[in-house]
C-alpha cells in the first residue's frame, strides 16, 4: 500500500456532503461501507464510535480520520468526504472539522492498519492539499486530486 488510490476507490469519495454531527457523519460512513463493501452498517457505525470514545480522531487544519477494525474487512478500504460545513469533532486544534478520511481495516491487520493511518496523516497534514480538496466542487476534481498527490508522492 503506497498510493491513497490503494485505500479508497473511485466510489469511495464524495464531495459537499451536508452532515450535522460526528454520529450522523459515522452513520452515513456505515451506509456507505454497507453500499460499497458489503458491510454491516450499523456494526461500522458503532465500531466508529467505539473507536472515537477513546480519543478524538480529528488531526487538526479541518481534518479527521476515523477509524476501525473489523472481522468482516478483507483488506483495509478507505471513504473520503468533504463535509459542506464544518461539524464539531473534538479537533485537538478546536477547529471544525470538513475534510474526512475514514479507514476500515480487518481486526488482524496491525503493521497494514498501521502502514495506512501514516499514509494518510502524512497526506493530509500538508495545508495545500487540504485547501485543494476544500476547493473541489466535485467528486471528479476531488479523484483528480488525489490521484495527483499519488502521481506525486510516486516521483
Amino acid at each position: 500500500m503506497h498510493n491513497l488510490s490503494d485505500l479508497i476507490d473511485p466510489g469511495c469519495v464524495f464531495a459537499g456532503v451536508h452532515i450535522p454531527t460526528r454520529k450522523a457523519l459515522f452513520q452515513f460512513l456505515g451506509t456507505q461501507a454497507e453500499q460499497q463493501f458489503g458491510l454491516n452498517a450499523r456494526l461500522v457505525t458503532d465500531a466508529l464510535g467505539d473507536r472515537e470514545k477513546l480519543g478524538s480522531t480529528g488531526f487538526g487544519g479541518g481534518f479527521a480520520m476515523p477509524h476501525a477494525r473489523l472481522p468482516q474487512v478483507g483488506r483495509v478500504r478507505g471513504l473520503f468526504v468533504q463535509l459542506a460545513a464544518p461539524i464539531d469533532f473534538g479537533a485537538v486544534d478546536d477547529l471544525g472539522v470538513d475534510l474526512v478520511c475514514a479507514l476500515l481495516s480487518p481486526e488482524q491487520s496491525g503493521a497494514r492498519h498501521l502502514k495506512a493511518l501514516a499514509l494518510v496523516s502524512r497526506t493530509f497534514r500538508d495545508r495545500t492539499v487540504r485547501e485543494q480538496l476544500r476547493g473541489a466542487q466535485s467528486r471528479d476534481a476531488m479523484l483528480a486530486l488525489l490521484n495527483a498527490i499519488d502521481a506525486r508522492d510516486a516521483a
